[in-house]
């Protein structure tokens, strides 16, 4: 039995979470688990790991391989999320950084990050179960088979929970967080699966903080600001790199350009000081040098979550404030989140 792994289906952001009433067949909710999606095949015999963007995962969790082989039922085609936990039991919660990690390209490194930072799959989709196609089935069909046939599977495969309860879902948007998911997933219960298509809803934080812009990098195409560095000052004066703003229009960026000149750090020959930032293991080789400006102008950013000292996603720009002072823009703006087991979420 082979599968050919398809395009995930997609989920599209709306700002608070949605009435199943409203909704023809009613709504199912889950918690928006943030990982890697994978879409794991199981012939019987050999496993195939697909990611969101059709590059293979397979290679960089050898242990998952491993364990779908032995404790899979039967032949299928999961739809799930592969995350790391990190603490002891009792006070876990997901680790980003490390699930990063994993994808390298030395084999050494993969088995020993296996070893030390083992992942596990969130299975929320079940797509094919031996020789049935199961996509143009209605997701309350989907969910029965997958609940049916993983169930009573040990880790590191767990099946998300899932509740038709609005208000329930409003709580685990709370409380979840605190485990470092980042929000709910809506599915429509009468919807079948849509390859590559947002028919599911997200419904993830939506915050905003003051930053420090002290710097910018070159579009890809060589003309205006690709994207803006902004940075937050913490108790000891230091600025610290929190993340990237973007998607300007191609007008835009080349206004930036113009407005941000008179704080472009220049050296003695009147050249712009150029830095860099640490690559990205997903940004394929691209230039992560950029152009220095002085700290001087400050703007409010949407973001949703912070991983350490860092935005997890991309801040989307909302405006400038010549209000604030720079040195004024520190972390105590941001929310502070209660921690959360991520035990908890898994029951």
């Amino acid at each position: 039995m082979t599968y050919e792994i398809p395009q995930p289906m997609l989920a599209k952001a709306v700002p608070t979470v949605p009435d199943p009433a409203k909704t023809p067949g009613g709504l199912s909710f889950e918690p928006k688990w943030d990982g890697f999606r994978a879409l794991v095949s199981f012939d019987g015999e050999s496993v195939e790991i697909g990611s969101r963007g059709a590059k293979p995962l397979t290679r960089y969790f050898p242990e998952l391989v491993e364990a779908f082989a032995r404790i899979l039922p039967e032949p299928c085609l999961i739809d799930g999320e592969i995350v790391v936990p990190r603490g002891e039991p009792g006070a876990q919660r997901l680790d980003w950084e490390s699930l990063s990690q994993r994808i390298h390209p030395a084999a050494s490194r993969v088995t020993m990050l296996s070893e030390q930072t083992p992942a596990m799959l969130i299975a929320f989709d079940l797509l094919a179960r031996g020789d049935r196609d199961l996509q143009g089935e209605p997701f309350s069909t989907r969910r029965a088979e997958l609940v049916d046939l993983l169930g009573g599977v040990p880790h590191p495969v767990h099946v998300t929970r899932t509740t038709a309860d609005a208000a329930v879902a409003e709580r685990w948007l709370a409380e979840f967080e605190g485990a470092g998911l980042d929000g709910v997933i809506a599915k429509p219960l009468d919807q079948s699966y849509a390859p590559n298509k947002r028919a599911m809803f997200k419904i993830k934080h939506a915050r905003t903080a003051d930053v420090v812009t002290f710097g910018y990098r070159i579009h890809t195409s060589g003309r205006g600001v690709g994207s803006l560095l902004v940075g937050l000052y913490d108790d000891a004066g230091e600025l610290w790199n929190v993340g990237g703003v973007a998607a300007f229009s191609n007008q835009r960026r080349l206004e930036l350009v113009d407005e941000l000149e008179p704080l472009v750090v220049r050296d003695d020959d009147g050249a712009a000081v150029t830095g860099a930032t640490e690559k990205s293991r997903f940004s394929g080789g691209r230039d992560a040098g950029f152009v220095r400006l002085r700290p001087g102008r400050v703007l409010e950013g949407r973001y949703d979550q912070l991983e350490g000292r860092r935005f997890r996603h991309t801040v989307q720009f909302a405006r400038w404030r010549p209000d604030r002072e720079p040195a004024s823009c520190t972390y105590d703006q941001l929310d502070t989140v209660s921690a959360y087991d991520l035990g908890a979420v898994l029951v």
